[in-house]
């Protein structure tokens, strides 16, 4: 994982992955675009038998889908995801993939033709690709946005929450490098003396394991706030000034993830796990707040993002309504996913360009909404359902005999 955006959503909140947003909307939202659900898992085609590793799109079995033109999707979407799949070329024909589907050169026709490519988007893709589904389809859904809290480059009063960068003795390690039975496994630590050990978890932190080493690149004004940005991944300090620093990932302690709107909500401490919910009850309780945000264990490093952003998995910027995290034993980074939920807003094709610590699965997508309001209420209540396809070049779909 090269960034870790996580998802939001009910779900995300009082499950298993991460916390975020506003409160979810009592039942479907109106679609912001022109897309209607088409054909259900049901009408695709009946789940395979897995094989013998499930661990992986090729292992899970892979089917045939509907053809791409038949699709319904809305044009102005459908062309930024092609803008987004254009971005991602570079990497995509030089990427490794590890969920089995393609190869790299498999995809060399399919950007070399959207180089010049002057139609319609739905067209380039029927043209180029063909849909196929992943294990039984069936997708889930959240969202993601970039926040904006408050923030100060210098510690001041009232602004003194430290944003870190990466510490130089935080080490990834590869376990495939080691033995073939761990592939595509990582672990991140330190060495101390001749022995390598976890790092120093969030309350190590927090209670200042790091100061005093340099590695300040900004501070927050309110801790709340800002354990809600590490968990986004990146996000936007607003200055004293008015001008605003855009901080993104980094790296991340290697510890694990725990979801504390389903911690607070399992001890009785709060009934709403909306973000609001949950904030409401930090601020009101610092101390046993921070006690609770400390059992997640997990902390994120940042870096100052001065260019386009903020960036994805693939080092290329994320796109609000046309970018997706997912899970790249699955999807593989790079290829266009289409949606039919159960809800408007996600409906269409995306592109598959980040990563998040969440989203762990087949068909497990991450939306991403950009930054604003707009995006905060949509990411905050994306909790949605449906069928998921992905568009595999038709190189690669020969190569599998489908």
């Amino acid at each position: 994982m090269k960034r870790a955006l996580f998802a939001l959503g009910l779900s995300a909140l009082t499950l298993s992955a991460c916390a975020s947003g506003v409160a979810p909307h009592s039942g479907p939202a109106k679609s912001s675009g022109a897309t209607v659900a088409a054909p259900s898992v049901a009408d695709v085609a009946a789940a395979p038998v897995p094989a013998r590793d499930i661990t992986t799109a090729a292992g899970l079995g892979v089917l045939r889908g509907p053809q791409i033109a038949t699709l319904q999707v809305d044009a102005r979407k459908t062309a930024l995801a092609l803008d987004s799949f254009r971005t991602s070329c570079p990497g995509l024909v030089r990427r490794s993939d590890t969920s089995g589907l393609t190869e790299s050169s498999d995809w060399v026709a399919a950007c070399d033709a959207a180089k010049t490519w002057t139609g319609d988007a739905i067209s380039f893709f029927a043209e180029h690709m063909d849909a196929v589904q992943i294990g039984t389809g069936r997708a889930f859904a959240t969202g993601y946005f970039e926040p904006e809290i408050a923030g100060c480059r210098m510690r001041q009063a009232g602004c003194d929450v430290p944003v870190y960068k990466r510490p130089s003795d935080l080490i990834d390690v590869d376990l495939g490098q080691f033995s073939d039975e761990l592939k595509g496994r990582n672990i991140r630590g330190k060495v101390s003396g001749t022995k390598f050990v976890q790092y120093d978890d969030r309350a190590a932190i927090e209670d200042g394991s790091l100061a005093g080493r340099g590695l300040e690149i900004a501070y927050a004004s309110d801790v709340v706030e800002f354990f809600f940005l590490q968990i986004q991944g990146s996000g936007r300090l607003k200055l004293p000034d008015g001008n605003v620093m855009r901080i993104g990932y980094d790296s991340q302690n290697g510890r694990g993830y725990t979801g504390i709107g389903k911690l607070m909500r399992d001890r009785g401490l709060i009934t709403d796990a909306s973000m609001q919910g949950i904030v409401a009850f930090l601020h009101a309780n610092p101390e046993e707040g921070r006690k609770i945000m400390q059992e997640n264990k997990s902390y994120i490093f940042f870096r100052e993002l001065t260019g386009a952003g903020p960036l994805g998995a693939m080092g290329y910027p994320v796109v609000g309504e046309a970018s997706i995290a997912v899970d790249v034993k699955f999807i593989p980074l790079g290829a266009p996913v289409w949606l039919s939920m159960d809800r408007a807003e996600p409906n269409g094709i995306w592109i598959a360009q980040d990563t998040g610590g969440a989203i762990k699965g087949a068909n497990r997508i991450d939306t991403f909404w950009g930054a604003g309001d707009r995006a905060r209420v949509i990411a905050g209540g994306m909790a949605a359902r449906g069928t998921a396809l992905v568009f595999l070049p038709k190189a690669a779909i020969a190569r599998l005999g489908l």
